[in-house]
């Protein structure tokens, strides 16, 4: 019952761009992202609305921080346009990136929550890490890999249900 019910967000938004970070701002003090499909579509870059959630989370005094399990190729440009620390190749959803990413900005796992866009690495992972977790809808589905495709059909009854059990 336990693997289930780290399956489970904390909480589901529809978007990054849309959610309450103020309202967040007074809880938190730190932000971990997913970048595919919880910030841009699969494998596009950073597009200027990213750019300026950046900001904002930085004026709110929010630290901020990339979890991907792509290459250092793919994520080290993405933040660095972003003024954000990374972990690349993360491993998700072994909490080894997670736990990488938290000694990074050196607050406690009650200060940071964590944003994604898949149950089974992002969710997962960081519910195993003790983090708060958002799942969001992905940005662009029509942009997922085919392995990606797959996982979304199981996440679905997750999916369904808006708080943990």
């Amino acid at each position: 019952m336990f693997l289930i019910n780290e399956l489970y967000p904390d909480q589901m938004i529809a978007s990054v761009y849309t959610f309450d970070w103020e309202k967040a701002a007074k809880r938190y003090r730190g932000a971990i992202f997913d970048v595919d499909n919880t910030l841009v579509p699969h494998g596009a870059k950073e597009e200027e609305q990213t750019i300026q959630l950046f900001e904002r989370l930085h004026g709110l005094g929010i630290q901020t921080m990339l979890v991907s399990n792509n290459g250092e190729g793919r994520v080290k440009p993405f933040a660095d346009r972003l003024h954000t620390d990374y972990v690349h190749k993360a491993g998700k959803p072994k909490k080894r990136g997670y736990e990488q990413a938290i000694e990074k900005l050196g607050l406690q796992r009650g200060e940071i929550l964590f944003v994604g866009d898949q149950i089974f690495t992002d969710i997962w992972g960081a519910n195993r890490a003790g983090l708060f977790t958002i799942l969001t809808e992905p940005v662009d589905p029509a942009t997922d890999e085919i392995q990606i495709v797959v996982k979304r059909w199981l996440e679905k009854p997750f999916r369904r249900v808006k708080n943990k059990k």
